[in-house]
Formats: C-alpha cells, structure tokens, sequence
C-alpha cells in the first residue's frame, strides 16, 4: 500500500487518478482560501445551507436534460442546476434574515431542511423514471470521482482559479467587510455587495466541489483550513495563504490515499486530511497551540509562586487598529 500511495503522490496511479489528484488540490485550494472570509465574518453555516440548497437543482437539472432526450448527466447542466439553485436558496436567506425577524442562522436552518428533503424527494421521482436506474445523482451527496472526465477536471480546475483570483483580487475589502462593517462602510467599501460577494463566492466552490467531495462534506472543506491556519498567524494575508495551502494539500493526499487504497471514498477521505492538519495546528502551533499554551501557563505559575511578575498580556484597546493594519483580534 505505501507503494501504491507514492505512485499515487508521484501521478503515477494512472490517468483518472492523476485527473482527481489535480482536481482535488485545486478545489482544496479554492475553498480553503474561500472559506477564510466566511470563517472570519462568522458566517460557517451560509456555507452547510448553500450545499444542500444544491440537491433540487441537481435533480431539476437532470429532469430536464431527460425530457428533451438527453442522458441526464452531463456535468455542466447539472452544475448550472445547483448553482441556480443554491441562487434561490442565497436570495431566500437573505430576504428571510433583513426583511423580517427571524435570525440569520434559524432561516439557515429553515432553508437547510427544506432544500434538501425537497431534493431527496426529487431523487425518489427521478429513480422511478424510466431513466431513473441510469441517473446516480445520489454520488453528488457524498462525492465520486470514478469515471472522472479531462473536461470535469478542467470545469473544476477553472472554477477553482477564478474564485482565487477573484480572492486576490478583493482580498482587503473582504477583510474589511469580515471584521468591522460599520468601519468598511465608512471608509468606502460597499458592504452589502462585499457580503454578497462572500455568499456568490461560496456557492461558486460549493458547486464545483460537489463532483469530488459531495454536498454533504464541501462544508468542511470551506471551514477546516481556515481554521487551522489562524491557529499559525495573525495576518489575514497569511491566514488566506495557509488556508489555501491546506485546502490543496488535504485534497491532494486524500485523492493519493484514496487511489491507493481499493474502495476508499475520495469525498471523506479528503475531509479527513483536513481533520488531521486541523488537530496538528491545534497541538503544534507555536503561538496558541495546545503544547505551547501548557507550557505558558506552567511558566506563570511558576513566576506566581516565585514571587515574580507575570508576563503582560497584549494590549486589547489596540486590538481594532490592529485589525486594520491586517492583524486579527487575537480574541476572536
């Protein structure tokens, strides 16, 4: 097996494994860098409703590819489907949180269930089609990645480059808009549209990710590496960085792991790479790791039954203008 994982790593694992090796790293990439916004702006959950505000649209999609003689699965329709639905299920949200009083995360919720046994429901039409055997729409709930096509790759692999360059690109007023609104719209920055951007950019790697990890687990990859990257820094650049790089890095070893081993889910192999990143960071970060914590507060005590004087904390006055320079609060 750990020859198999290093022709895996080495792109050696054949044509559809190097394909889903490519594509996974790229999407990581994506969503983590992605994710880092939604993760600083406290907006996790946006992400959990958009995935499964996909399925109708998927189904939807299918439906209709089948009824003006198609097969049902080409990928490009059926992303459109999900995009056009997750779409829906933004504007609901949204309408629901600003026009009347129900809290953003309870119309989450709402929404969330909703979207989602509509669309298992449109599974159960669709299996009783004529077609319905041939459609296998239930792999975008979990992810698969056998039979992976040079252009599904492609699809995913642009989306995944446009999304980060749309990152780089806007990177300060979505820090902005994540850390204070009232400050962002003060000095200029159009914080509906920033925060509209943050969900359109969501749903955008939501959907492109739904061919390899499933709509139920592509939450985890938006939220996971930014939150193992902010355990190493306190710079939104740095955060977006690593973020970025653990995303990839999970998709590029839970694709080699999963071509390794026979009959492995790719999907949640994948989230699990990003588990184990995630619990590293918290145990073996030098500046607020677990390991190093425990050594801080030995050290105090120490001091403290010497008699000496404890280390200073930070300053937290100082704590928003260094959120502007680029600094995180190191409180949040």
């Amino acid at each position: 097996m750990w020859d198999a994982f290093l022709k895996a790593l080495l792109f050696q694992s054949g044509y559809n494994a190097s394909l889903v090796a490519i594509g996974a790293a790229l999407l990581g990439a994506a969503a983590g860098s992605c994710g880092t916004f939604l993760f600083l702006r406290k907006r996790a959950l946006v992400s959990d409703a958009l995935a499964h505000s996909t399925l109708p649209g998927i189904c939807v999609a299918f439906i209709v590819m089948v009824l003006l003689g198609g097969t049902g699965r080409n990928l490009a329709g059926l992303l459109l489907g999900s995009a056009a639905s997750a779409g829906l299920g933004v504007f609901v949200v949204h309408w629901l949180s600003t026009r009347t009083r129900l809290p953003e995360d309870a119309a989450i919720g709402a929404i969330l269930s909703t979207f989602f046994g509509f669309g298992v429901v449109l599974l159960t039409v669709i299996q009783s089609m004529r077609s319905g055997y041939q459609a296998g729409l239930e792999s975008f709930l979990l992810g698969s990645t056998a039979g992976m096509l040079f252009e599904d790759a492609l699809l995913i692999a642009v989306g995944g480059a446009l999304a980060v360059l749309f990152v780089l690109l806007f990177r300060r007023p979505l820090a902005l808009t994540s850390f204070d609104p009232e400050f962002a719209s003060t000095v200029g920055v159009r914080v509906g549209a920033m925060d509209l951007a943050m969900m359109l950019l969501a749903m955008g790697v939501v959907v492109i990710g739904l061919k390899i990890v499933g709509l139920v687990l592509i939450v985890a990859l938006l939220v996971i590496p930014p939150v193992a990257a902010r355990f190493w820094t306190d710079r939104v650049e740095f955060v977006m960085l690593l973020a970025g790089i653990f995303g990839g890095l999970s998709g590029y070893l839970g694709a080699a792991i999963s071509a390794s081993a026979p009959r492995m889910p790719t999907g949640p192999i994948i989230i699990l790479v990003g588990a184990a990143i995630f619990v590293l960071s918290l145990v073996l970060s030098p500046r607020r790791g677990l390991v190093v914590e425990l050594r801080r507060r030995r050290r105090a005590q120490a001091r403290l039954l010497a008699g000496w004087p404890v280390d200073p904390q930070p300053d937290a006055a100082s704590a928003p203008q260094a959120c502007v320079r680029g600094h995180l609060d190191p409180s949040r």
